[in-house]
């Protein structure tokens, strides 16, 4: 009989707010970036999507969801925030920031509301590959599902 599987805060929130999406579940030891994951799997690595989480020049804290392929252009995630400058959060902080561990941090459900944005190559999918708030945890949803349980937003955030 296979083990239950527990319910993460992100799925929880996405059954609450009845959002259309699909969960994954797969053997993960411990933290591997999105494009390895998505290429163990078969799944495409364009489509699937990374969360970093940043602190601005101000100390708010912002998250920012982008193909996990891409780098991220830090002036524009600072211009999307309207923060002057902005840096990637130390990773020894993420899981005091958002409840979640490296390689499982999603911008659904974190400790607080942060603001959420979604690079805009998202808009080229009709679903889109997140985690699902723990190592060896999927979700599948749209990209409309996603900011709509975020309250994010669109933005131009890689690097050219």
């Amino acid at each position: 009989m296979a083990k239950q599987q527990q319910k993460t805060n992100a799925m929880r929130i996405l059954e609450q707010k009845a959002l259309p999406h699909r969960v994954n579940f797969y053997e993960c030891g411990e933290f591997t970036d999105a494009v390895q994951i998505a290429e163990m799997l078969g799944q495409d690595p364009e489509q699937t999507f990374k969360t970093l989480m940043c602190v601005g020049k101000s100390g708010g804290h912002y998250a920012f969801v982008m193909q996990g392929t891409a780098e991220m252009d830090l002036k524009k995630a600072a211009a999307a925030a309207g923060e002057k400058s902005i840096q990637l959060l130390p990773v020894k902080e993420i899981l005091a920031v958002t409840g979640y561990i490296r390689g499982g941090c999603t911008a659904i459900g974190m400790k607080k509301d942060y603001p959420v944005f979604l690079d805009e190559t998202a808009m080229l999918y009709d679903e889109i590959i997140v985690s699902g708030g723990r190592l060896g945890t999927q979700i599948f949803l749209s990209p409309d599902v996603l900011l709509e349980a975020t309250g994010g937003a669109y933005a131009d955030l890689q690097t050219d």
